[in-house]
């Protein structure tokens, strides 16, 4: 299972970005999307999640500003971040937990940068 992140780049304070990830390989069904950041030097933190049956949470540093979603169809998983503050400057990673012939198993894409800076 391989996964591909984009859409990561420098915005200005109060812009908007969307990030998306595309998942591939021989997958019977993704259990959970989600996406985490890091900032150097700092633990790897959860953003946002979204379950097979559409049910989606929010870290409270991002609730009301950002939204997940995913397409079964296409195996991918995006996250939409409006009104970004400089605080959400990290590298941003999807993690999905999928059932393939070997069982159940989560995977990491490679990470993208966001930038939120004037």
């Amino acid at each position: 299972v391989q996964l591909q992140a984009s859409g990561g780049g420098l915005v200005q304070p109060g812009g908007s970005l969307r990030l998306s990830c595309a998942a591939s390989g021989n997958i019977f069904r993704i259990v959970t999307s989600g996406w985490f950041r890091q900032v150097p030097g700092k633990q790897r933190e959860w953003v946002a999640s979204i379950n097979s049956g559409g049910t989606t949470n929010y870290a409270e540093s991002v609730k009301g500003r950002s939204t997940i979603s995913r397409d079964n169809a296409k195996s991918t998983v995006d996250l939409q971040m409006n009104s970004l503050k400089s605080e959400d400057t990290a590298v941003y990673y999807c993690n999905v937990v999928v059932d393939t012939i070997r069982g159940r198993s989560a995977y990491w894409g490679q990470g993208t940068l966001v930038t939120v800076s004037q």
